[in-house]
């Protein structure tokens, strides 16, 4: 395994990391087992409390299986990892994994129309303050990082509407992940944050609970931005 001396200012999280990005390279394939603790930790420079703990991380994360007195078996990521791991996988190796990046982008497009229905149905009405007030928060700011931070907000009005504890566990992990590339997404995103005339006509529809105009007013939100970025990994890809 080409691991290398962990930096002691976090070594926990350094070693988590380090294993993870073997993990997620293939480095170490399903129902391979990892070194011993000891022979990790004489790989990486670091003492074994702190090897265990990341391992017991991993564990929890449901990346590996840890047997007392045994070895330490890697699991499938994709079959046993949760929506938790978005941010650390789109990022994994140092720069964004295209995959990953499509498969949160069309996770959005899907999922957030359903989101905009249920809030109709359930909360609509109840909404009219938080989701006016958001929407005039955007119409009024210039500053494109802060237009998709904005839009973050109207998002999680909405979400919490919904009433839906998957729905909200999703919305976290997708905006961890979402959240670090707000810079280098500010103007590919101005097609989307920048239609406050969408907000609004979503907005109106949620808040008068016509479920199925909420959906479609969202699906309208949210496909130009999507399909643009989804165009530009395709490219990327080719290349």
């Amino acid at each position: 395994m080409p691991l290398q001396q962990v930096n002691r200012r976090s070594v926990p999280d350094e070693v988590f990391d380090q294993l993870f990005g073997e993990l997620v390279s293939g480095s170490v394939a399903p129902g391979e087992s990892l070194p011993s603790e000891r022979r990790l930790a004489e790989v990486l420079g670091v003492s074994r409390p702190a090897v265990r703990e990341a391992l017991q991380r991993l564990a929890h994360a449901g990346l590996v299986e840890v047997r007392q007195g045994d070895a330490t078996t890697v699991r499938d990521i994709r079959r046993a990892g949760g929506l938790d791991l978005l941010p650390r996988l789109l990022f994994a190796g140092g720069e964004i994994d295209l995959g990953v990046a499509r498969s949160i982008l069309e996770a959005r497009l899907h999922v957030g129309p359903k989101i905009a229905e249920l809030a109709a149905r359930r909360k609509g009405p109840e909404l009219a303050a938080p989701l006016h007030a958001a929407v005039r928060a955007l119409d009024g700011e210039t500053d494109l990082v802060n237009m998709q931070r904005l839009a973050l907000t109207f998002w999680e009005h909405i979400t919490d509407a919904a009433e839906s504890v998957t729905f909200r566990l999703m919305f976290n992990s997708l905006r961890a992940a979402y959240e670090p590339a707000l810079d280098a997404l500010a103007h590919v995103m101005t097609a989307e944050v920048d239609r406050t005339d969408s907000y609004a006509a979503l907005t109106e529809a949620i808040v008068q609970g016509d479920a199925t105009a909420a959906r479609t007013r969202a699906e309208d939100l949210l496909r130009p931005a999507t399909t643009a970025l989804i165009d530009v990994i395709d490219l990327l890809d080719e290349e």
